[in-house]
């Protein structure tokens, strides 16, 4: 894998002069990964000069299958390693950890992972188990460099967490064209009452989830906000979307924001039936006999037609995964908190 900017780099560097050596010499029969996962910009390669101000530097982890073998690695680290790498400090705190200690993270695959997840994917992932997670969560277990794994889990674990199952996927799919079309005819409704403020906030809103259903299209996971419009413009589809997306959010009138996002559903509509996913001819049509336009209900219920899976056929269609109906960052940002969301997916499915 090659290296990428900034602090992945470090990590990299630091891992290869610093923690490997002290660990062939420590620790010779270890079997460990190490990798830049988690937290961070740099995990994602988006990290620069404004990034180093906090929880940026010598960071680095360490993942075993062994538990019993943890607090020994810690503890050797803790003892061994020196003060300073290229001018760096090795112990710096961090915004959750204020005290002056090395921030290698040493722990199993299983307890990382569920660090972030809030589940522990070594096990399997249940049809409501996926739907708990979120894209930041699953990109700080796969986005990031691994720089050399001898263990039995991770590589398995981050291959499973690429993509989403068939069935979920098409549920998920489904949710977003449903948003979009509970929202679309609302921009020119409230248009037309003198709402232009109104107007203009439901046309970012629905333009927020075309751009999260491109995502979901292009089979890749959207990182949380503050990169995900830098995520957005890597996705091959971007370019496509770029200018209907733009003219939806600024255009003056709001004809031409309802055009920008017919043209962006279309584009995505086009996507899906390259995918091989049900798709109609066109993706919009008229609200009604009003004059104002959605999506057409045959893009989500022919995916949701497809679904085989049991759990995920009794969901309601409408609810999709956590990130589509709640927006709380302190649920989504905390595995612990959206694992207790597992009770209401079960309750619907019962």
């Amino acid at each position: 894998m090659n290296d990428q900017p900034g602090g992945a780099a470090l990590a990299r560097a630091y891992h290869a002069d610093v923690v490997r050596p002290l660990l062939a010499r420590a620790m010779p029969r270890l079997r460990y990964a190490a990798a830049r996962l988690g937290s961070g910009s740099d995990v994602l390669g988006f990290d620069d000069a404004l990034s180093r101000d906090h929880d940026w530097g010598c960071r680095l982890t360490l993942l075993v299958d062994d538990a019993d073998a943890v607090p020994e690695i810690d503890r050797l680290l803790e003892r061994a390693l020196p003060a300073r790498y290229r001018g760096h400090p090795i112990r710096f705190p961090v915004s959750w950890d204020e005290t002056d200690t090395h921030k290698v993270e040493v722990a199993t695959v299983a307890d990382f992972c569920r660090s972030r997840l809030g589940l522990d994917p070594t096990r399997g992932l249940s049809a409501v188990d996926w739907l708990c997670l979120t894209g930041q969560s699953v990109l700080e277990v796969t986005a990031g460099p691994v720089f050399q794994d001898a263990t039995a889990t991770l590589a398995p674990v981050r291959e499973t967490l690429r993509r989403y199952p068939p069935d979920i996927e098409r549920y998920v799919l489904a949710a977003w064209w449903g948003r979009v079309s509970q929202w679309m005819p609302m921009v020119g409704r409230t248009a037309s009452r003198g709402d232009e403020t109104g107007s203009r906030v439901l046309s970012v809103r629905i333009a927020e989830d075309l751009c999260r259903l491109a995502f979901a299209l292009s089979r890749e996971w959207a990182p949380y906000p503050k990169w995900r419009g830098t995520a957005f413009g890597r996705l091959d589809i971007a370019p496509s979307l770029d200018g209907p997306l733009a003219a939806a959010v600024s255009a003056s009138h709001w004809r031409e924001r309802e055009e920008g996002l017919a043209e962006a559903a279309e584009t995505l509509c086009a996507l899906q039936r390259r995918r091989g996913l049900p798709a109609p001819d066109s993706a919009v049509t008229s609200f009604w006999d009003r004059p104002f336009r959605t999506v057409h209900d045959r893009l989500w219920t022919g995916l949701l037609a497809e679904v085989r899976d049991p759990e995920v056929a009794a969901l309601p269609p409408g609810v999709g995964s956590v990130e589509q109906w709640i927006d709380s960052v302190d649920v989504l940002t905390s595995g612990d908190r959206r694992a207790f969301l597992t009770a209401a997916y079960r309750a619907w499915i019962s």
